[in-house]
């Protein structure tokens, strides 16, 4: 009597190594766009499993995103308390440089894009003297639109019902 076994484990294994092709990265590093005279690069979408599996993959985002309107904040002679209340904490302060302070952002799309940028901003005697990197970085409604998926310009829906503010009501003792 001949066993069953061996293609059930075939099987097991073909059922098992699809299951797992999913989890691994189909492309490839050297695919990733150099980056801008900013130092913001953007890369492509990564492919799919057979042309149709799309195993879901989260958003991650590592460093401090700074916008276009928050360097425009930034001019020579801020104290670096009035810097960090502007860009924040950096993410990387070196003991041995302890006048620069570089401001790393990573955010990588579960759908394969990822968006980098640098800037490091430079301080004399505590006082910011130069920011370097940061011409081409995204507006805050161009990143909002970018971790929401959203159309760029299109408006958040309104419910249909409205609002109305509520009237003061005295407390009981009060009213005797």
């Amino acid at each position: 009597m001949k066993s069953r076994h061996p293609f059930a484990a075939i099987g097991l294994f073909a059922a098992l190594a699809v299951s797992l092709a999913g989890c691994s990265s189909t492309k490839e590093p050297s695919q990733a766009a150099p980056a801008d005279a900013s130092g913001v690069k953007v890369s492509g979408k990564s492919n799919s499993l057979f042309g149709f599996l799309k195993p879901y993959r989260i958003d991650i985002q590592q460093g401090n995103f700074v916008s276009k309107e928050m360097v425009a904040q930034l001019r020579p002679g801020l104290t670096r308390d009035q810097v960090r209340f502007v860009l924040g904490t950096p993410l990387l302060t070196d003991m041995f440089h302890t006048n620069r302070w570089d401001y790393d952002f990573r955010l990588a799309k579960g759908s394969g894009e990822i968006m980098t940028s640098h800037i490091s901003v430079f301080f004399k005697d505590d006082l910011l003297e130069r920011v370097e990197g940061g011409e081409n970085l995204p507006t805050e409604s161009e990143y909002l639109t970018l971790i929401t998926n959203a159309k760029v310009g299109a408006k958040p829906e309104l419910s249909d019902t409205e609002i109305h503010q509520a009237s003061p009501v005295a407390p009981s003792s009060a009213t005797k």
